[in-house]
């Protein structure tokens, strides 16, 4: 199963990726994980990197890609994948789709949480005050949701037009949240 998990910022698609990864026996990948793991281990993508978001800035998609292949080439996901953040772009949605057809196999589904934005706020301000985030104000959270929907609707709309986007419901409790996601999947024909 190769899926990629999509959602605004405070969607809980960190926590659905561990669980659904988990169910299909497949490792959750996410850009953030694999940055730091090539920071802490300092690889020389990891280095390159380690620039740009020391500067708060993103980091290329030259070097996010051969990130993710390195990844995704590892022995853990030979089976497949659960992609969480990647990709951001149209172009990192071409990188992905020559990485997958490489190795023989396709995407089976992007799957993206759709959750009011409001809620989203007050999600993300709980958890800001839980874990004493202070740069996290409403509207530094707002904006990352409109840079979300300006970046992500494109990919959106490509998957649409590809037949594998699956919307799920991503309001309310984490566990029912996770049944919508794996009642979606079921309709997906197996690869």
């Amino acid at each position: 199963m190769r899926l990629i998990l999509m959602g605004p910022p405070g969607a809980g698609k960190g926590t659905q990726a561990a669980t659904v990864a988990a169910h299909f026996g497949i490792p959750a990948i996410s850009t953030g994980d694999i940055f730091r793991a090539n920071v802490s281990k300092g690889t020389p993508l990891g280095v390159e990197a380690k620039r740009y978001m020391d500067a708060g800035e993103y980091v290329p998609d030259e070097i996010t890609n051969k990130m993710v292949r390195n990844r995704i080439d590892e022995s853990d996901a030979k089976p497949g994948f659960l992609l969480d953040g990647y990709p951001r772009t149209t172009a990192q949605v071409d990188e992905l789709d020559g990485m997958i057809s490489f190795t023989g196999h396709k995407l089976d589904a992007a799957v993206v949480l759709v959750v009011d934005a409001d809620e989203l706020v007050a999600r993300l301000l709980q958890r800001a005050q839980t874990e004493g985030r202070a740069d996290d104000t409403e509207e530094v959270i707002r904006r990352r949701q409109e840079i979300y929907a300006d970046q992500t609707a494109p990919l959106i709309e490509t998957y649409r037009g590809r037949g594998v986007l699956v919307e799920v419901d991503g309001m309310g409790e984490v566990d029912e949240v996770t049944q919508r996601i794996f009642a979606a999947l079921d309709i997906i024909p197996e690869s």
